[in-house]
């Protein structure tokens, strides 16, 4: 049998309520020790909540009941709306894991619980895992979509052209011996056709920017020579003394990284050394080399030096004019953006200019946005349907088909992915 677990489901206390969540075939038989009785189903009710051993008063609290299998967890769920004191929420645990066939849940068990009644989905259960962690409002609304199912529904959708494509191969296999040449290879180009059409469908997916970019942030590097003033920018758009600024060359000798949050985008600032073109000090030798790495890795580029900037592959590059308060630096080139910490809204300009291209960046709102995870599966998918489009023999055809469909059952959790399940639901905490 099923144990029946327990949780505290809400915030840490002290709080003004904590929420116990109980769920499992014994649930509502703990409940009615507890409570002297079950409410009405799905009505909450204020009850005297007691020890069953001692009979002491622990709690005047509300105790709602939701019968299975319309639940989250697909089984019999209940929830103690208790005071939120610490001492309240630790006596009621240890009543409850003092009942027979009741434990407290591990971290995810209540979610697990409902991916295996077939309440959500893998995806499903995904999102809310990065629901839970966001930290940014372009986060939450991704995870958001997966939550309530985005990439599910995108993945059946999938599946059902897949469907098709493998019962007409399996139907021209099994009559192979009644139909005519011309028939099966009308038969053959129309199931080549749709593998090839899917296969660019999943194509312009995967050209997506990943999931991962919304939680890791947008990388931004300050490059250039020594006292261009990138210390100074890079404390403006942090907003704090992170780096130390001087007029001393070389006050600079390692990466500095600051994240930032804004406009619902989660950005990693990196301050470098300056790139000078020769050393004598190894220290400031591998910070320059650490500055190089950190170009090269780098979504933005801000170049802050007055020489032509660098243009490492796959990073955006903002030449960026700086201390264009000063007289001398008055001038500003043809394709610089004039900067000034002193003016604010010099620095709010370059700021609007890195938020245009983050656009580009991050994953939209239009499209499902997959972690790597799905991406390989879904890769693995797409190889499958390429590979069919292109063979003569129905038999192979149909088993790249069957591939593919095995890579969108992986991707909904409908086949074993035990160790994938293990390692979403460690991200959880115990109530969820």
């Amino acid at each position: 049998m099923t144990d029946t677990i327990f949780a505290l489901s809400s915030g840490a206390p002290p709080a003004a309520l904590a929420v116990i969540r109980i769920s499992g075939p014994a649930a509502f038989d703990a409940v009615a020790a507890i409570a002297g009785g079950l409410p009405d189903a799905r009505r909450a009710s204020l009850r005297r909540l007691r020890d069953p051993a001692s009979g002491e008063t622990i709690d005047r609290a509300l105790v709602l009941i939701f019968p299975g299998p319309a639940t989250a967890t697909g089984e019999d769920l209940a929830e103690l709306h208790l005071h939120g004191g610490r001492a309240v929420v630790r006596r009621m645990e240890a009543v409850l894991g003092a009942m027979q066939g009741l434990r407290g849940a591990e971290p995810g068990e209540f979610t697990r619980r409902a991916l295996e009644a077939g309440r959500i989905d893998l995806t499903e259960a995904e999102g809310l895992a990065d629901l839970l962690a966001a930290e940014t409002e372009g986060q939450r609304r991704t995870a958001m979509r997966a939550a309530e199912g985005h990439l599910r529904q995108t993945i059946g959708l999938w599946n059902d052209r897949l469907l098709m494509l493998s019962a007409a191969i399996e139907a021209a296999i099994d009559h192979s011996d009644e139909a005519d040449a011309a028939d099966d290879d009308a038969i053959l180009a129309e199931v080549r056709a749709g593998a090839s059409g899917l296969a660019n469908v999943i194509a312009d997916v995967l050209a997506q920017p990943p999931v991962e970019r919304l939680r890791d942030g947008i990388r931004v590097v300050l490059a250039g020579p020594p006292n261009s003033g990138k210390s100074t920018l890079f404390n403006a758009m942090v907003g704090r003394d992170a780096a130390i600024v001087s007029p001393i060359a070389g006050t600079t000798r390692d990466r500095i990284e600051a994240p930032v949050v804004r406009n619902g985008i989660a950005w990693t600032i990196t301050d470098t050394a300056g790139l000078a073109e020769a050393t004598d000090d190894p220290i400031e030798a591998i910070g320059i080399a650490r500055a190089r790495d950190s170009i090269g890795a780098a979504d933005i580029l801000l170049w802050l030096g007055d020489d032509t900037p660098p243009t490492p592959d796959g990073v955006d590059v903002i030449a960026v004019h700086p201390r264009a308060d000063l007289a001398e630096r008055a001038s500003v080139p043809a394709g610089r953006l004039a900067v000034s910490t002193h003016d604010t809204d010099s620095v709010a300009t370059l700021w609007s200019r890195m938020e245009h291209i983050a656009a580009t960046l991050l994953p939209s709102g239009d499209v499902p946005a997959l972690n790597v995870r799905q991406r390989d599966l879904c890769g693995s998918a797409r190889a499958g349907l390429c590979s069919a489009a292109q063979l003569a023999d129905p038999l192979i055809i149909a088993e790249e088909l069957r591939a593919a469909g095995q890579a969108f059952d992986a991707i909904t959790g409908q086949s074993h992915v035990e160790n994938v399940l293990d390692a979403l639901f460690g991200r959880f905490c115990i109530g969820k």
